[in-house]
């Protein structure tokens, strides 16, 4: 139930000895190539690109090794901050070569590119962000300061998240288990562990507001000094997508928060309640078994892969046998959880903290479908096995789809109100949410001045507001919860990719269960590529546009459509 680490190293030893090997082939790499890119011939220049592939996937390979560890064991901040260091001095004599090969001329450039193979939009958005690029001494000044700003607040949120202890019936527990009470079947529980969340973010309020106001003014300070036209392009540029496209999701997405309103209101009614308050959202209908192990959670994610694809089942059943994932909370661990892609030349490893909770089990499921789509875009090589955050998402929610249909199966008329109860609900978490997320970063980062606690809270509270239109109604305790959501921190705008990518596999989804010719091949296909390809390119190949509001509104559509068959369902139980 805890990760093997030996895929990456069995010792820091070892690690350490492949750092310093990659210091070496840095230091020979910047004598070898800098000043000459331009003198290179084409096989010289795949050479020197191969090199320093090899060079980043040696730093990647050791800091996803030290990351790991400190993971599940936060008191490990100063180990991680060491090698960041390290590996910050090593980054250094690599700074020349994209600068250096955005200011060759545009022949050159389109030489090397042509023998680039799966490499080729790497280089070409070398190109596209060189507008963006200091010159090499101002990099490596921005490199060096980045150890003391943005990763090191990164750092400070997660330490500070991590030794937060929420009260709880005498005792004290962790952030994922008083958050996990927030399921809980019974409302005094519920609501006992609403306040006993905000109590214990009140009394961090002050260090928590700090951190992020100055997230936001370290991040819209590199934007100004790089040029950047908003905060939120270089996230635009990163996700290999257009604000046009952004803009349409987020427009469609704000026009539609009738299908939230809508829901729970219909809830609201199942619970026999007067009103909804914030406390009562995640509130479980009555049907669904209350606890599933994790024993049973393997089982369920297994079938339902291997319904779909043989390689989906394979892949996964690795990811079990060969223990990439760490399970359980524990003292001194993160919380939430994740699939880190490691390198090609390793695995990913997954990270949960599971509570038996019906969600868990999606979770597992989401977190393998990232598992799988990062072991299968290995062959693309390290510059691209790591997919822009628009698709990051894809396979993950692609699999909570197929555990969703898997577990609809066999079930009577008041489990399956249940089911599509949590289904919509994780919906509303990716879309709506998420959305709601990016309005209110767009909103902070927006502001010329530091934010006090309570501008926070305000703008939080409106934000949300928005989305609920009167059917849950938000206490004083919810106005400070913006306070521990970590994608604010650690990557800013990054929230709008779950709702892309909701939507995005919806419209997907749906091509498969409506039998679309060859899609498991085509769709395995689109995995594989990882980040080679362009978003738009990959979901063109189903006749998809991503800039068009149609796209996101037929996503929207199907959303629709479940809420219509949940009321049917609700009808027919009366």
């Amino acid at each position: 139930m805890q990760w093997d680490l030996s895929a990456l190293f069995n010792s820091i030893s070892q690690a350490d000895l492949l750092l310093e090997e990659a210091k070496n082939q840095a230091n020979w790499f910047h004598d070898r190539y800098k000043g000459k890119l331009h003198i290179l011939n084409t096989y010289e220049f795949v050479e020197a690109l191969n090199s320093y592939i090899d060079i980043q996937e040696k730093i990647s390979r050791v800091m996803t090794y030290i990351y790991l560890q400190f993971a599940t064991d936060t008191t490990k901040g100063a180990l991680l901050a060491k090698y960041e260091k390290n590996a910050s001095k090593i980054e250094e004599w690599l700074l020349f070569f994209e600068l250096e090969f955005a200011k060759l001329d545009e022949e050159k450039q389109h030489e090397f590119i042509e023998v680039s193979g799966v490499n080729k939009l790497y280089l070409e958005t070398v190109i596209k962000k060189s507008k963006y690029q200091l010159s090499e001494s101002e990099e490596k000044i921005l490199l060096k300061k980045d150890l003391t700003s943005s990763s090191a607040f990164s750092r400070l949120f997660d330490e500070t998240m991590s030794n937060i202890k929420f009260y709880w019936e005498g005792g004290y527990v962790s952030e994922e288990e008083i958050l996990s009470k927030l399921h809980s079947s019974n409302r005094s529980i519920r609501k006992r562990a609403a306040v006993s969340l905000s109590n214990g973010l009140k009394d961090k309020q002050h260090e928590l507001g700090f951190i992020y106001n100055q997230i936001i003014k370290d991040w819209n300070i590199e934007c100004e000094i790089r040029g950047y036209t908003s905060a939120e392009q270089p996230r635009h540029i990163s996700n290999q997508t257009t604000k046009k496209s952004v803009d349409a999701l987020i427009n469609t997405t704000n026009a539609n928060t009738d299908i939230v309103k809508k829901y729970y209101d219909i809830k609201r009614r199942l619970l026999g309640y007067e009103s909804l308050y914030d406390y009562d959202r995640y509130a479980p209908l009555e049907g669904l078994d209350k606890e599933i192990d994790f024993d049973q959670a393997r089982e369920l994610v297994l079938e339902c892969f291997a319904d779909f694809s043989d390689e989906f089942y394979q892949i996964a059943k690795k990811a079990f046998d060969e223990k990439w994932i760490d399970v359980y909370p524990k003292d001194k661990k993160r919380g939430g959880a994740f699939s880190h892609g490691a390198t090609p030349k390793a695995h990913p490893y997954v990270m949960l903290n599971y509570t038996n909770q019906v969600r868990d089990v999606f979770t597992l499921a989401h977190e393998l479908g990232h598992a799988i789509h990062q072991y299968l875009a290995r062959d693309v090589g390290y510059l691209n096995q790591h997919t822009p955050l628009t698709t990051a998402e894809t396979a993950s929610i692609f699999a909570e789809m197929l555990l969703f249909e898997k577990m609809k199966k066999n079930l009577n008329t008041k489990q399956l109100i249940a089911l599509y109860a949590q289904k919509l609900e994780d919906i509303f978490a990716t879309l709506f949410r998420q959305v709601v997320f990016t309005n209110f970063e767009r909103r902070v980062h927006a502001k010329k001045d530091e934010l006090s606690n309570d501008e926070f809270n305000a703008i939080w509270q409106e934000e949300n507001d928005k989305m609920f239109q009167g059917s849950v109604i938000l206490t004083s305790n919810y106005k400070i919860w913006w306070s521990y959501i970590p994608h604010f921190i650690h990557s800013p705008f990054y929230c709008y990719s779950y709702s892309y990518a909701q939507l995005l596999v919806i419209a997907l989804y749906n091509l498969y269960k409506n039998g679309y010719e060859g899609f498991v091949d085509k769709y395995i296909a689109f995995l594989k590529s990882g980040g080679s390809m362009l978003p738009q390119e990959q979901i063109a190949q189903f006749g998809k546009d991503l800039e068009s509001e149609d796209f996101w509104q037929e996503g929207i559509d199907v959303v629709r459509d479940m809420l219509e068959e949940f009321e049917i369902l609700v009808e027919d139980d009366v």
